[in-house]
C-alpha cells in the first residue's frame, strides 16, 4: 500500500504517517510512501529508517501537475493508495481514473481538519471527486460534520491516536525545568503548535499578558515555527512580554519539553484533532484549550482541564489565571488527563487502518 502526503515535514498528519509506519504489521504489508513537496522532507530519514520506502513525486510546485504522472506510476503496483492532504487526495482520484479499471488500486483518505480551513476551490475539488474514494476517514467528529452533509454517512471517524509508551518515557520535568530556568514555585503554561493563524497565536500572547500582570509565578513557553515568525515575534515584543514568555521556534524534544509544563495550552481557531493535545493528554497535563474542532472530544470543561471559545482572549486568559492559582484544581485535572490519555493509543487506529485494508482487497491475511 502507498500513504500519499503533500510534504514530509513535522505536521500532526506527518507524524502521525511515521508513526503508522513505525507500528505497522510488517509481515502482512508492504508499505511506501510518496510526497509532492521536495521543500518539506524532513522526516524522510525517519521513515525511511523504519524500512519503508520514501519518494519525492514534485518538482518544487503543486500546480506542476508532472507529478501526477509520477503518481500514476506509482499508483500502478500497490492495492491501496491512503491519502492525508486534500491536494494529493484529488490528485489521486483523477490519476487512478486514468488507469485500466483492473488496475486501479482501492483509495482512502483521511481528513484531519474542518473543510473550512481549506482554499475554497480546494473544496470545489473535493467535493467534485469525494465519490470517487473506496472508504473516507475523519479523525474526529468534528471533521465528519465539517463536510457536506450528503457524504458525512459515508465517513468513519477514526482517532489516530499517539504512541503511549514513547511520549511517557520522554517524560523529564525536573532537568526540563531546570534547563528552562523555572524555579520550583512557578507555574509553567506551554503550547506546541506551529506558527500558523489557524493556531490563534496572537490569541494566546495577549491572553499571556493578561496572566503575567495577575500571576507573578506564571511563565509561558511556544514551541513551535512556521511562516507566522516574524508576526509573532513583533507582537512578543510590542506586548513586552520579554523573558516570561519563551518562543524557543522549533524542537524535535518537544514531547521531553511538555513533560515540564504545568498546563497546557492551545488558542486555535481551527483543528482537526491537536497531535499535540493528544500527547499533553497522555502526560497527565491539565489543559487549557479552545473547542476547536475536536479538541472538545478530547476534553471535557472541568474534567481534564478547561475549555473556551476560539478568539476570545479575554476568556483564554481568565480561564489559566484560575488553574494557575489552584494547586488542587491541577492535581484533578491531571489525573483525569493522564486517564483520557490512556485511551489513545496510536496501535488502535493502525490495527483498524490495517483491517480496512484488508477489507477493501477481500483479503484475508493482507
Amino acid at each position: 500500500m502507498l500513504t500519499l502526503l503533500k510534504g514530509l515535514s513535522r505536521g500532526g498528519a506527518e507524524s502521525l504517517a511515521l508513526l503508522g509506519a513505525r507500528h505497522r504489521d510488517r509481515e502482512r504489508f508492504d508499505h511506501s510512501l510518496a510526497y509532492v513537496h521536495p521543500a518539506h522532507g524532513e522526516l524522510v530519514d525517519e521513515v525511511r529508517a523504519e524500512g519503508v520506502p520514501v519518494s519525492c513525486l514534485g518538482g518544487g510546485r503543486l500546480w506542476d501537475v508532472r507529478w501526477m504522472w509520477r503518481l500514476r506510476q506509482a499508483m500502478r503496483s500497490v492495492d491501496v493508495v491512503h491519502t492525508h492532504s486534500p491536494v494529493p487526495s484529488v490528485a489521486a482520484r483523477i490519476t487512478s481514473r486514468t488507469l485500466p479499471l483492473g488496475e486501479r488500486p482501492k483509495l482512502v483518505t483521511t481528513e484531519h481538519n474542518v473543510w473550512d480551513s481549506h482554499h475554497r476551490f480546494t473544496r470545489f475539488a473535493e467535493k467534485v471527486t469525494f465519490g470517487m474514494d473506496d472508504a473516507h476517514l475523519a479523525v474526529s467528529d468534528a471533521v465528519r460534520r465539517s463536510l457536506p452533509p450528503a457524504r458525512r454517512s459515508q465517513v468513519e471517524v477514526l482517532v489516530q491516536g499517539v504512541d503511549l509508551p514513547a511520549v511517557r518515557s520522554a517524560a523529564d520535568r525536573e532537568r526540563v525545568r531546570r534547563d528552562l530556568g523555572v524555579a520550583d514555585h512557578e507555574v509553567l503554561v506551554g503550547t506546541v503548535a506551529n506558527l500558523r493563524r489557524q493556531k490563534g497565536y496572537p490569541d494566546l500572547l495577549r491572553a499571556a499578558a493578561t496572566v503575567i500582570g495577575a500571576v507573578p509565578a506564571a511563565r509561558f513557553v511556544a514551541i513551535g515555527q512556521g511562516p507566522q515568525e516574524d508576526e509573532i515575534a513583533a507582537l512578543h515584543r510590542s506586548l513586552g512580554l520579554g523573558e516570561r514568555f519563551a518562543l524557543l521556534g522549533y524542537r524535535a524534544d518537544a514531547v521531553r519539553l511538555m513533560s515540564g509544563f504545568d498546563i497546557f495550552c492551545m488558542a486555535s481557531h481551527h483543528e482537526g484533532l491537536p497531535v499535540a493535545l493528544m500527547e499533553a493528554l497522555a502526560l497527565g497535563l491539565p489543559v487549557v484549550v479552545t473547542s476547536a474542532g475536536g479538541n472538545a472530544e478530547l476534553v471535557t470543561d472541568g474534567d481534564e482541564g478547561r475549555l473556551v471559545e476560539p478568539g476570545r482572549p479575554d476568556d483564554l486568559a481568565g480561564a489559566l489565571v484560575a488553574l494557575a492559582t489552584d494547586d488542587t484544581a491541577r492535581k484533578a485535572h491531571a489525573q483525569r488527563s493522564h486517564d483520557r490519555g490512556d485511551t489513545l493509543s496510536i496501535l488502535d487506529s493502525v490495527r483498524r487502518h490495517e483491517a480496512l485494508y484488508r477489507e477493501l482487497t477481500g483479503r484475508r491475511d493482507g
